[in-house]
């Protein structure tokens, strides 16, 4: 049978198929493949055999048409790919706009990854009875003169709850954004049925709890259906095998002067004739988006 990863834990996974929901585990041969990334993952598409009412075994995982990752460590100092969901249609990124603080420099990290990844992008300014509506604004009015939507919600009072419900209708999308940004909050908001849990963010160290421990799909209740992924907090995400000739490009704006400079291997830091340098001096980019840039640049 055919089906689609709803949970993945401990070498466990929850498919949804046309006999139900069958509690899974991958066939041995899967498993001594030699992978660079986890064999499945919540939204991957797998071909199962039933070995039991309510059991079954994965023999293949179909290909990935996208995929959100993060680098992650492994053992003896190297890299793995940590795929946090597959074969999504949107990323709704969480940022708070206080407790904990907007960090504007680890929005771009995630944009950079996903606009990498060709994935339409959501960004959800959480927690405005916090700080207002106007100061809540302010803080993301740069990223909306770049294109990107924005909806300023607060589970508190309600606010962009509708439209964010109209946003996840008849979609598989993936929330994600630093623990304590109130993630699980704003789903149980969009459908209290979700019961996810939460927690409190940290008063000493101003950082959020893992209240998410498991990744999972939770099927919507809205009209077209969907599923929404709710993932583990991230503190810190990796730029996973990330092209550093390509972050350029993932920054949006920067997109209309590439072509503009004079080297065609320009890295946009340094080199004379520059066209992104001379737009941030003509005002067309914002200095605080580039410093970002060559910020993340040299990380790389």
């Amino acid at each position: 049978m055919r089906g689609t990863v709803l949970r993945a834990q401990s070498g466990f996974f929850w498919v949804q198929t046309e006999a139900g929901v069958l509690e899974c585990k991958l066939r041995g041969r899967l498993k001594k493949e030699r992978q660079s990334s986890d064999i499945a993952v919540i939204g991957d598409e797998v071909e199962v055999t039933r070995v039991s009412p309510r059991e079954g075994a994965i023999e293949a995982v179909s290909p990935r048409r996208t995929r959100l990752s993060r680098r992650a460590a492994g053992s003896r100092g190297l890299w793995k790919e940590d795929v946090l969901v597959a074969n999504v249609d949107q990323v709704l990124l969480v940022f708070a706009c206080a407790n904990p603080p907007f960090t504007p420099r680890m929005l771009d990290r995630y944009l950079a990854i996903v606009e990498l990844s060709n994935l339409p992008t959501l960004i959800v300014a959480n927690k405005t009875d916090l700080v207002g509506d106007d100061q809540a604004h302010a803080m993301f009015a740069a990223y909306e003169r770049i294109g990107y939507e924005v909806i300023y919600t607060s589970p508190k009072t309600g606010a962009g709850i509708a439209s964010l419900r109209d946003h996840l209708a008849g979609r598989i999308s993936v929330v994600t954004g630093k623990s304590g940004v109130g993630k699980s909050s704003l789903l149980n908001a969009v459908q209290p049925g979700l019961s996810l849990a939460t927690g409190d963010v940290s008063a000493t160290l101003n950082k959020g709890r893992h209240t998410t421990t498991v990744a999972e799909l939770h099927p919507l209740s809205l009209p077209g259906g969907g599923y929404v992924a709710d993932t583990p907090g991230i503190r810190e995400i990796g730029l996973w095998r990330f092209p550093a000739e390509e972050l350029a490009w993932c920054y949006r704006e920067f997109r209309p002067v590439l072509d503009a400079c004079y080297f065609a291997s320009c890295t946009h830091t340094h080199e004379p004739e520059c066209g992104v340098r001379a737009a941030v001096e003509r005002g067309e980019i914002s200095a605080e988006r580039y410093e970002s840039y060559v910020k993340l640049l040299a990380e790389l």
